[in-house]
């Protein structure tokens, strides 16, 4: 069978792969061929990942770290190298939401956004990064956000933390290129464990997104496994928003700038 991704036996390590997108993108890139070290602030969780993995018939080590403390960080690359072999690919899978007024923000809570969305990119791709440039290359994706692309008001440090994560891949994907790509997907509103498809939360996506329905996990660890692939081997210093169509509107009007199945007769266009 042809490795249509180029990756069968490379080494992965993903930052926040013990849960959601982050555990999908683990999965997905065993699923593709890639022994995955599973990185999380929480060992069990690693560990469950890692399991599952390893039922795949593909290796795995589960490891715990705190991807803002860098000599954390440096330990974890050096347990999967140890551990696995060189590290070809990289994804961070890490984040929180704070969303309040601009003017409330502490500078404690500012801080921690920024910490957290875009020190945990800036940490865990330097470090990698530099593996790569003497194993020959590889492929870094960070998970960024809607938020970095668009303002929103009450989502000013989360955004203004995501857009960081976005021009940062630009930087990398400039700098390291041609043996290391750098890229970012942007996710729009995904069903999580967190977030759920509450009827509320249902009816604002209809208006707003053209897709009108929430995202999966794993449609966002099908884009972070394309970007990590050779299918994506000219592609560099790109953020690939992964948002049902959100970020492609002008919205002067939420509730009927976006189309919805409402808004067509199906019927009458697919007999035509």
């Amino acid at each position: 069978m042809e490795d249509m991704f180029g990756l069968i036996d490379k080494v992965a390590i993903v930052w926040g792969g013990g849960s959601g997108m982050g555990e999908a993108t683990a999965l997905r890139l065993a699923r593709a061929g890639c022994d995955v070290a599973v990185v999380d602030l929480d060992i069990a969780l690693a560990e469950a990942v890692a399991a599952k993995i390893s039922a795949l018939g593909r290796r795995a080590i589960a490891l715990a770290a705190n991807v803002t403390d860098e000599q954390q960080v440096d330990r974890a690359v050096a347990e999967t190298e140890s551990g696995l072999g060189p590290i070809g690919v990289m994804v961070t899978v890490v984040g929180m939401a704070g969303f309040g007024p601009v003017l409330d923000i502490t500078s404690e809570q500012w801080d921690r956004e920024q910490s957290i969305n875009l020190k945990s990119v800036f940490l865990t791709a330097k470090s990698v990064a530099r593996t790569m440039v003497r194993n020959g290359g590889g492929a870094i994706t960070a998970i960024c956000s809607v938020s970095g692309l668009t303002s929103a008001p009450r989502h000013a440090s989360y955004g203004a933390a995501k857009a960081g994560v976005a021009h940062l891949v630009r930087s990398m994907g400039a700098e390291l290129a041609p043996r290391i790509r750098v890229n970012a997907v942007a996710p729009g509103t995904i069903e999580t464990q967190r977030v759920k498809a509450t009827e509320e939360r249902i009816a604002a996506i209809e208006r707003r997104v053209p897709m009108a329905r929430m995202g999966s996990v794993d449609e966002i660890a099908k884009a972070v496994l394309f970007l990590s692939s050779d299918l994506a081997s000219f592609v560099t210093g790109q953020t690939l928003a992964v948002d049902g169509g959100w970020t492609s509107q002008f919205l002067m009007d939420a509730h009927d700038s976006s189309s919805t199945d409402k808004d067509i007769d199906w019927e009458k266009v697919s007999n035509t």
